[in-house]
């Protein structure tokens, strides 16, 4: 027999005969090891699938939190929902701990009825191509509304005096009241 043969044959004893023997020895002694290393691993992935989550649910708020009360102003200005009944998600992870610092300028406040402003008597309707918002006559409340944060203290007037001659909206005419107020 040349050394070659003599080789693998001895590899495949190695393989075929003497690894599976010295495994059946030692696995009493390597089982509990074994289960140890998996019971680990599975609860490493746990963790780290329990942060993604948490993580995206942080990023999804940051995301539609303001978008989300703004639905719920404007819903409720409409009387299609009870103000300040919105239960918060379970989902969503709990509150982040009190911020001394001015509320972002990306989250929209919660829009408050207050009464509709008499309209005054000497007011002359307004053109609505000099109001600032284009096209405002074919818009619904629910448009009009997110565009009014960026108008100018008398063009935000102009609006209100425009909506109250006109069409008289509440949604429009109470956030106008709020914008103004503060």
């Amino acid at each position: 027999m040349t050394d070659e043969r003599k080789d693998a044959v001895e590899a495949a004893l190695d393989l075929l005969v003497y690894a599976p023997l010295g495994f059946a020895l030692e696995a009493r002694g390597l089982l509990p090891k074994f289960v140890e290393r998996g019971k680990n691993q599975v609860t490493m992935a746990k963790m780290v699938g329990q942060f993604a989550v948490q993580q995206g649910q942080v990023e999804a708020n940051k995301r539609l939190g303001p978008v989300q009360e703004q639905v719920e102003a404007v819903l409720a200005d409409l009387g299609l929902v009870p103000r300040g009944t919105a239960a918060p998600s379970s989902s969503a992870p709990p509150p982040a701990p009190a911020d001394d610092r001015a509320p972002s300028a990306d989250v929209a406040p919660v829009v408050e009825l207050v009464p509709e402003p008499e309209p005054e008597a000497d007011e002359v309707p307004l053109d609505p191509t000099a109001l600032a918002i284009p096209d405002y006559d074919s818009l619904a409340a629910s448009q009009v509304v997110p565009r009014l944060r960026a108008l100018e203290p008398e063009e935000l007037e102009a609006v209100r005096a425009y909506e109250s001659a006109g069409r008289g909206r509440k949604t429009i005419l109470n956030r106008i009241t709020q914008l103004q107020n503060g």
